[in-house]
Formats: C-alpha cells, sequence, structure tokens
C-alpha cells in the first residue's frame, strides 16, 4: 500500500471546521467499478508515460537536444500517474478501512458495553462519574480529569488497524503493544556459534555471542480536535467514528515522520537518523549504505547499476520479503529508468489490491524521506518488519476541555508510542555522494 502524508513535523494538532456537520465521515466503501476505472486510468496513464519517455530517449539518443514540449508533455503525464496512483490508492485505502467496532455478529461484551456508553456521556456531556467508577474497578492507575480517560478498546483498536493503513513505515514493521513506559529486547552483536558434528563425536562448548541490550521508549503523541457542543447533542452523530476519523490522520502524519527521522527526542528514533557507515565498511548498531558516486545524482551512465548494487547490498535472507521506501519526487525520477532489456525498472500495480514495483520489489512512498541532494541518504531498502520496530504503549486517552476555546470543546487525545532500528543489517540505505 502506497501512503502519502505530509513531511511537516509541525504540532499535531488539528480541530474541525466548526460550520462543518459533524457526523461520521467514515468513507463510502468504493465500487468495483470506480476501481476498474482508477486502474484503468493508471494504466493508459503509465502507457502514455513510457511513449512520451520513449521519444525523449530516443532524442538524446540520437544526439539531438532533447525537446522542450516533450520534456514537458512527460511532466505532465507522471503528474497524472501520480493523481491516478493516488486516486487508487485512496480507493483501495476506503475499501479496507475497517467499520468502528464492525468485529462480527458475536454478542458484545458488557463490559465493553458499559464502557462505550460512559465514555459516549463523558465526551457530549462531560459526566465523567462512569468512567470513574469503570476505571477504579479495573484498578487503572494515573487516570481522572488530569489525564484524561481511556477510551473504548474498539475504538484504540480501529485506530491502530487504521494507522496501519496510512503510516507506510507502521504497514512495514513490526509493531508491538507493551504495557508500560519502556520494551527492552537483547540482541547478539555476531552470529550465534555452531557447526556440524558426527553422530557420536563430542560436542565442544562455544562461545557464547555478546548481547546487546535495545530500549524502545514510548513517547506521547497529542491530537486536539475541537466540536461545537451544539452538535455532540445531536444523539445521531456518531461520535466514536468522529473520534477516530479526526485523531487518526494527526497520528498518522506525526508518526510517519518520526520513524523516518524522528532524533529519539520526545519521539521515536528514526531509521534515517541512525548512524551510517559505507556498506563495506558494516558494523552491527550502524546502517550500510551504497554510495552512487555522483554528489546529489545518480550517475549519468547506466544510472539505474546503483539500484541493483543496493539490492544486493542486503543478505540473501532479508531480501525476499524487502521493499524500497522513498518520497514521490525521488519516485518520479526512477520512474523514467530502463534495464539492459529496455524494461522499465518501475511497473505500476497490477491489481488494486498490490502496490507499485521497483525491480519486483514493493516500493512504499514516504513523503518524509528526503529529496535528491548531496550526501542525502533518499532510498531505503531492507526488510523493515525485521529491521524496524515500533511499540505502543495499551491505552488511548481522551481529556475533555469545554473551557479553552469557547464556544468550542476540545477533545485532548493522546497515545504512547515508540520506535527504532532492531536490526542494523535489515535495511540498507542510497546515498547521493
Amino acid at each position: 500500500m502506497t501512503v502519502h502524508v505530509s513531511p511537516n513535523a509541525a504540532a499535531p494538532e488539528t480541530k474541525a471546521d466548526p460550520h462543518l456537520p459533524l457526523e461520521n465521515k467514515a468513507a463510502r466503501p468504493a465500487s468495483d467499478a470506480e476501481v476498474g476505472a482508477a486502474m484503468g486510468e493508471l494504466s493508459r496513464a503509465f502507457e502514455a508515460f513510457k511513449e512520451t519517455n520513449d521519444s525523449r530517449l530516443a532524442e538524446l539518443e540520437g544526439r539531438r537536444p532533447g525537446d522542450v514540449l516533450t520534456e514537458e508533455k512527460l511532466a505532465r503525464i507522471d503528474a497524472a500517474l501520480d493523481t491516478a496512483r493516488t486516486r487508487l490508492d485512496r480507493l483501495t485505502l476506503d475499501g479496507r478501512r475497517p467499520p468502528l467496532g464492525g468485529d462480527g455478529p458475536s454478542r458484545p461484551d458488557p463490559a465493553s458495553v458499559e464502557h462505550k456508553a460512559a465514555f459516549d456521556l463523558y465526551v457530549r456531556a462531560g459526566e465523567s462519574g462512569g468512567l470513574k467508577r469503570l476505571e477504579e474497578k479495573a484498578l487503572s492507575a494515573g487516570s481522572g480529569p488530569d489525564g484524561g480517560y481511556l477510551v473504548p478498546q474498539t475504538i484504540e483498536r480501529d485506530v491502530l488497524r487504521r494507522l496501519a493503513n496510512l503510516s507506510p513505515i507502521r504497514a512495514l514493521a513490526t509493531v508491538r503493544t507493551i504495557s508500560g513506559g519502556l520494551y527492552k529486547r537483547a540482541v547478539s552483536a555476531t552470529d550465534a556459534v555452531s557447526g556440524w558434528v558426527a553422530e557420536t563425536a563430542a560436542r565442544p562448548q562455544t562461545d557464547a555471542p555478546p548481547l546487546t541490550e535495545l530500549s524502545f521508549p514510548a513517547m506521547e503523541l497529542y491530537a486536539m480536535p475541537a466540536a461545537t457542543q451544539t452538535l455532540l447533542d445531536d444523539a445521531i452523530v456518531d461520535i466514536d467514528a468522529w473520534l477516530a476519523d479526526e485523531v487518526e490522520t494527526a497520528f498518522a502524519e506525526q508518526e510517519s515522520v518520526a520513524f523516518v527521522t524522528g532524533n529519539g527526542v520526545s519521539r521515536p528514533r528514526g531509521f534515517l537518523s541512525v548512524d551510517n557507515v559505507a556498506n563495506a565498511a558494516w558494523v552491527p548498531g550502524k546502517l550500510g549504505f551504497v554510495a552512487t558516486g555522483a554528489a546529489g545524482a545518480f550517475p549519468t551512465a547506466n544510472p539505474s547499476d546503483v539500484l541493483f548494487d543496493l539490492v544486493y547490498a542486503l543478505r540473501a535472507g532479508y531480501r525476499q520479503n524487502a521493499s524500497f521506501v522513498m518520497n514521490r519526487k525521488v519516485q518520479s525520477t526512477i520512474r523514467k529508468m530502463k534495464d539492459a532489456d529496455g524494461n522499465y525498472l518501475w511497473q505500476p500495480p497490477v491489481s488494486a489490491d498490490r502496490i507499485a514495483t521497483l525491480l519486483g520489489f514493493p516500493v512504499a512512498e514516504a513523503e518524509a524521506m528526503p529529496d535528491v541532494a548531496a550526501n542525502s541518504l533518499s532510498i531505503a531498502f531492507g526488510e523493515f518488519k525485521r529491521g524496524y520496530l515500533i511499540v505502543d504503549r495499551a491505552g488511548l486517552r481522551v481529556l475533555r476541555d469545554p473551557y479553552s476555546a469557547k464556544p468550542y470543546v476540545l477533545f485532548y487525545t493522546t497515545k504512547r508510542v515508540g520506535g527504532g532500528v532492531q536490526d542494523f543489517d535489515a535495511i540498507k540505505l542510497l546515498k547521493f555522494a
């Protein structure tokens, strides 16, 4: 799945337009006809792109100056191709978006029903007595007016499922739920010592591999949607769905930036902020990179060769489940490249439930990845499921604030999330240097 997010790392505050109706904004599932039309539009755009780019390459190979009109036409088709991909991605995402609380026909848990009713009353009217009794019954610590109240599990679960669709790195990485504020794991700095022996031969004692402890603290992320009290009083409004819709985009935008470039201070540690070294001199604790050989550019001759070098810099055990990660602008540059047989390296998705590929590997579009520049690390390739770990602390809290922005009611919503590289050999970078 390709996801487009803002690279802006501003404070994740979001407010609803007070003039719009506060209703469930979950998108209508796309019809097969709409998805088919989007696929057809994408296929036609890519065919037009290939035809125009072939003409451009023929002009260059004939040592003729490139036609300005051809270049402008190619740029327009490239933009149309991105638009078609965005539309297809949105239709596919809306079709996969889970209905809030849609866990099937099974009988709901009475405790969950009670919590949902108490939470709905708190959001609409500020009545917190029911939530206080529930959290006291559950021996929950740190609850109350100062810290907010836990949302029902159905909302928390569906927010996390939606984030997995919106946040490109969350969709690729390993995600664990923790009950505390810190997750630790021990990793081996070297491969375990092993060997072959005969059936009756002695087994000599092997040296234990040195272990290193990695820590993944959960940092606080917040959003602050707003609504009018008049609209909250409307019983037809689906409060649960509205809250999930409001916070998911704000959380996804901030997560997407932090998982890529976060410095680990009050936010997760992104994989691009980890120390890096030339792949030939790779050591545990750093990410290896392959240099393009040209500052801020692909090589002039055979520019696609560095992409093959990047792929084969990754060990074979990681390659079979690996993905490329880059932003849209870098992907647009690569889209023009061909292999030695004249085949385009980038290929559009073959169906609505698939994503674009590069050299046969999936391409995840993360706008937090940098543009091509001198010494930029603009392309990542690896098995992110083994390479990057995201930790979610259980619990999504909401604090109702009817005073700070009268006549609007603010909902200060917080979640705890952390992240960092867990296997430094599973991700490789392309450095434009």
